[in-house]
């Protein structure tokens, strides 16, 4: 089989197509991309059957979608999941609505970055928790150390234990050893 100039080329045109599309795939901003249009699709899909009106959904569905950076990743799937799946069942009920918005609003904010006050308050939060837990630890640490001195003790009677037998039986086969010698040396002694 020869290679013509022809094939290296159409190889060529080929591998090249190939990264093409391998870059544009991995790529973080269509990566993004595709995440915000899914969600929008979602968002979309869940208004139109929460309120009932298709029309209007579509719209409003834009200004509704969070940011890209707010929706990439698993989260975001698994949040407009649980989002299908709670507007299908509050189909044309505004009560529905409210609660799917309320719960849709809780998602985002747990994916927004913490303010400034937020972190000094769960800094303080964990400053209480060290305090207040500090007698836990050192009880923790304590019941540790003695079950670690306990199993050393235990570990070392059985090194002891190993130690006796193994000495026991390497005494019991020089015994029989010598025994099985003498025994050879006696049948091979001529009976006469």
């Amino acid at each position: 089989m020869t290679t013509t100039p022809d094939d290296i080329e159409a190889t060529r045109a080929n591998l090249s197509r190939d990264i093409d599309e391998l870059t544009d795939k991995v790529s973080p901003a269509r990566v993004v991309e595709r995440r915000k249009e899914a969600v929008r699709g979602r968002w979309s899909s869940v208004k139109d059957k929460v309120m009932g009106s298709a029309s209007h959904a579509t719209s409003s569905a834009g200004s509704a979608v969070p940011s890209p950076g707010d929706v990439a990743g698993t989260v975001s799937d698994k949040a407009s999941g649980a989002l299908d799946t709670v507007g299908a069942k509050a189909q044309g009920n505004p009560l529905a609505a409210g609660v799917v918005a309320f719960g849709a609003g809780m998602l985002i904010s747990a994916l927004i970055p913490a303010s400034d006050r937020e972190a000094q308050l769960a800094s303080r939060a964990v400053d209480a928790a060290k305090e207040h837990g500090q007698p836990l630890v050192e009880e923790a640490k304590s019941v540790g150390q003695q079950m670690g001195q306990d199993l050393k003790e235990s570990a070392t009677e059985s090194v002891q234990q190993v130690k006796s037998t193994a000495q026991d039986s390497a005494q019991t086969v020089a015994e029989e050893g010598k025994s099985s010698a003498q025994a050879v040396k006696d049948d091979a002694r001529p009976n006469g």
